[in-house]
């Protein structure tokens, strides 16, 4: 009773998730893990993408009956009939789904209208995409979006705030500049994973292929169906007989299923158009970055040029300094108890004695400043 009792909870277990048919309804479903691994046909690995409470990096697994999408906020895993996502209370969770409903109801629509075209000649309707990359499609709009307004919400606070501190380098404008810096390279970070994750879907076929789930399934239905007239057609002679054409069946059905080479092309426009998206985001961010690099480098100019000032000040003291010292060298020398003619001379010989004294200082240091702008160590 007391092993009955306590909650049993391993890597996803037994969740609320929110399911997204074809038909644009979305029910909540408690469903567990093994019941989620027979429904999709995914590894537990796969699974452990979606939790909430790991951290995985963005990343698209197109697998043999389902595509894994982490993407962001969007942890779901579609196949050819239905979406699944654990449910969540997020906003924009809320939203995506809210487009994806939009999308999938406005598709069935027109793939009606496909359908009674195909018995006329030349209708001009195109072509609707299957289930699996509609869903995709809201699931990169909604990343790219999502990750296109907070560049957009950090270009507006950057810019700004870069130019005051050039203008005015404080700690408080400091403090501002670290802060958007570490929110640009975290950004940068995210926008840079799903352009790699993109990128390696475009430059694997295989991969692109794995995800054309409904034609797969068509495919395999088909192949099902003709198998198994065969079967019914031939008269078993013996029970070995038969099971080995049931054996001869399942293999062929996991043939078809790993064989199947699609047209990617309408895939790779798909994924194309929103790699040009997010590679635009991440352009954004570099400039804004190269931005921030070159407010960088103007403060650090900015700043040894205050030294220098700062340098020259005190060299142009320290020789005012050693002048003065020479000065009271003079004083101290007239101060010594001795007997000279100057000290019984007139009043008026004191006071060319002191303003000669003064005056051969600042001759002194105008000599050495005069020194010093022609060999351009010292600058007005």
């Amino acid at each position: 009773m007391l092993q009955a009792q306590q909650p049993r909870r391993k890597g996803i277990g037994t969740r609320a998730w929110l399911i997204v048919s074809e038909s644009g309804q979305s029910p909540v479903e408690e469903i567990g893990k093994h019941a989620i691994m027979r429904r999709t046909g995914l590894p537990a690995r796969d699974l452990r993408v979606l939790d909430p409470v790991l951290s995985y990096p963005s990343s698209i697994l197109g697998r043999e009956r389902a595509v894994v999408v982490n993407l962001e906020h969007i942890k779901a895993v579609i196949t050819a009939k239905e979406v699944l996502m654990i449910n969540t209370n997020s906003p924009l969770v809320y939203q995506f789904v809210q487009d994806l409903q939009r999308r999938v109801s406005s598709s069935n629509c027109a793939a009606q209208q496909e359908v009674d075209s195909k018995t006329l000649p030349a209708s001009g309707v195109h072509k609707t995409l299957p289930f699996e990359f509609r869903a995709l499609e809201s699931c990169l709009e909604s990343a790219c979006q999502c990750l296109e307004s907070e560049t957009k919400t950090l270009e507006d606070e950057a810019y700004p705030a870069l130019d005051e501190l050039t203008s005015k380098i404080s700690t408080l404008n400091l403090d501002r500049v670290r802060q958007i810096k570490s929110r640009l390279v975290a950004i940068s970070g995210r926008v840079q994973k799903v352009r790699d994750e993109l990128e390696h879907l475009l430059d694997d076929d295989n991969d692109m292929a794995e995800m054309y789930l409904t034609e797969k399934l068509l495919t395999h239905s088909l192949d099902n169906a003709s198998i198994r007239e065969e079967v019914d057609n031939a008269a078993p002679e013996i029970d070995d007989e038969r099971a080995e054409d049931y054996n001869e069946e399942d293999e062929l059905d996991t043939v078809v299923l790993t064989s199947y080479k699609p047209n990617i092309e309408e895939l790779e426009m798909l994924l194309e158009a929103y790699f040009v998206q997010i590679d635009g985001t991440l352009q954004k961010l570099s400039d804004m970055n190269d931005y921030v690099d070159d407010t960088e480098d103007c403060i650090n100019i900015m700043l040894d040029d205050k030294q220098n000032q700062l340098l020259q000040m005190g060299v142009m003291l320290s020789a005012a300094t050693m002048i003065v010292n020479a000065g009271i060298a003079v004083v101290g020398f007239f101060g010594m108890n001795i007997e000279i003619d100057l000290f019984s001379a007139p009043y008026i010989k004191f006071w060319e004695t002191v303003i000669g004294t003064v005056g051969g200082c600042v001759v002194l240091y105008l000599i050495f400043f005069g020194w010093g702008m022609k060999r351009k160590l010292l600058a007005l």
